[in-house]
């Protein structure tokens, strides 16, 4: 059933909105969350119309008096958001009519449209502000375990089959490269988000004389030189949600990181690996075997990145179709992205802590990195160095390997004279290429596992990291 005429554009309409729409197209239950944005949004508008003029000092200490009132109550819980008044915007500007009648000028020369760009514009620099720092935190936590394990080898895989010999530290400075990169992404996004729409108004900005440039400046919406940056075209900046997709990417790609560490760690606890032990307070038991200590933070990390990418997903579904500018699909954007910070944010807490109280076994690590067919390659560049094609050498290490499973004997452990048929450049010093520490310590190109290299990535990244 219809009611009045709706508060904050109801002069077209003879009646308002029925109960079911107000239930169905209010957005106060989730974007309330812009709340301290829109009351910086809002003094810097209003602290601009008193700059050129439509705004009276007296009516601007009123408006800023009564925001930060609101401001407060906002902070304690105490205002009462109404679904009558659609959103965050209208919900803070009828509280504020209450408090002064200046309020009624505060909407002056903007729309709920740019208002809103600019409140995510502001949510979006703090929440890259926030996640980058959570990212330092979990790198620290990584490069902590990493320096502890720098003598620890373990069987590096592909294929999910054992490949070649690696530190414990080199694997897990390969999580640290990933997550360096999500800082850069974040980085990124904070710095598009660095520009101000405010004043592009619904579509074609206002005839009013306002000073884009001036709340662009008293929002922090300024480059390292202090100059202020503002949005180009009035219909971009009200259309435009590459920010959402940029941001609910860089959470993606980070989510996905979290995931593929966390398979990883999972394998590495499990009974046939048994590489490490995780901490108590992180994982969980069985309601019905005793004996079972589950890996759960882990396993729920695996799930929250699924969510995390579907947020993705039905922002890009969203905007695919849209025509210019403002549709009020649009309103559906905000759920994702913060979800997606919400999700992330605690995800890269619970791996920094799962991390730094997983503790490694060094004893079941060296057995498994015993294997000495770990090191077929290094006997294949054995032979290349004595003057062998790779191509036949590759065959050559392959025939001893199937030899090797013939005789029912490790590689190293192939009689002399039978490994030395195979090819005449096969020497005495064949078996010292199965030396884990030769092997390693001859691995110090860049990039490589090597020892060396190990301690100049742990250098560098602690130096980057302060």
């Amino acid at each position: 059933m219809a009611k009045k005429a709706q508060a904050t554009w109801g002069g077209r309409f003879s009646k308002g909105p029925a109960e079911l729409m107000l239930a169905f197209g209010e957005s106060v239950s989730f974007d309330k969350r812009l709340a301290p944005y829109d009351i910086e949004v809002n003094k810097a508008h209003t602290a601009m119309l008193q700059h050129i003029g439509l705004l009276t000092k007296k009516e601007l200490r009123e408006i800023h008096k009564g925001l930060d009132v609101l401001s407060k109550q906002i902070a304690k819980g105490e205002i009462e958001w109404k679904a009558e008044f659609e959103d965050v915007h209208m919900n803070i500007e009828q509280a504020l009519t209450k408090i002064t009648p200046a309020a009624a000028k505060m909407h002056t020369a903007r729309s709920r449209n740019d208002q809103v760009a600019t409140d995510v514009r502001l949510f979006f620099k703090d929440a890259c502000s926030q996640l980058i720092a959570k990212l330092e935190t979990l790198l620290k936590a990584i490069l902590e375990v990493a320096e502890k394990n720098q003598d620890v080898f373990i069987p590096g895989y592909t294929h999910l089959q054992r490949a070649q010999p690696v530190s414990v530290a080199h694997h897990l400075l390969a999580y640290v490269e990933m997550f360096g990169r999500d800082i850069k992404r974040f980085q990124e996004v904070a710095e598009n988000a660095n520009w101000c729409p405010l004043g592009s108004g619904a579509i074609a900005g206002t005839t009013l004389p306002i000073d884009r440039e001036f709340t662009a400046k008293a929002l922090g919406f300024v480059n390292a030189r202090g100059k202020a940056q503002v949005t180009r075209n009035s219909m971009d900046s009200v259309a435009d949600r590459d920010l959402f997709l940029d941001f609910a990417h860089a959470c993606s790609v980070t989510a996905t990181h979290i995931s593929r560490v966390a398979e990883d760690v999972i394998i590495w606890n499990s009974s046939e690996f048994g590489y490490v032990e995780l901490p108590d307070a992180f994982c969980t038991g069985s309601s019905l075997m005793p004996q079972k200590k589950n890996p759960d933070s882990l396993e729920i990390l695996r799930g929250k990145s699924g969510r995390i990418v579907g947020n993705q997903q039905s922002l890009f579904v969203m905007v695919k179709g849209l025509p210019l500018t403002y549709n009020r699909d649009l309103q559906e954007d905000k759920p994702q992205v913060f979800d997606s910070f919400d999700q992330l944010s605690i995800s890269l807490d619970v791996l920094s802590g799962t991390l730094e109280g997983m503790a490694f076994r060094p004893k079941k690590c060296a057995a498994a990195v015993a294997d000495p067919a770990l090191l077929a390659t290094d006997l294949a560049d054995y032979l290349v160095l004595r003057g062998v094609a790779f191509r036949d050498a590759h065959h050559v290490v392959g025939g001893l390997v199937a030899l090797a499973e013939k005789l029912d004997c490790p590689l190293h452990e192939v009689p002399d004279e039978k490994a030395k048929a195979l090819h005449p450049k096969i020497g005495d010093d064949w078996v010292e290429v199965f030396d884990l520490q030769r092997a390693m310590k001859a691995r110090e190109g860049t990039g490589m596992p090597g020892p060396k290299q190990i301690r100049k990535q742990l250098a560098s990244w602690k130096k980057q990291l302060g």
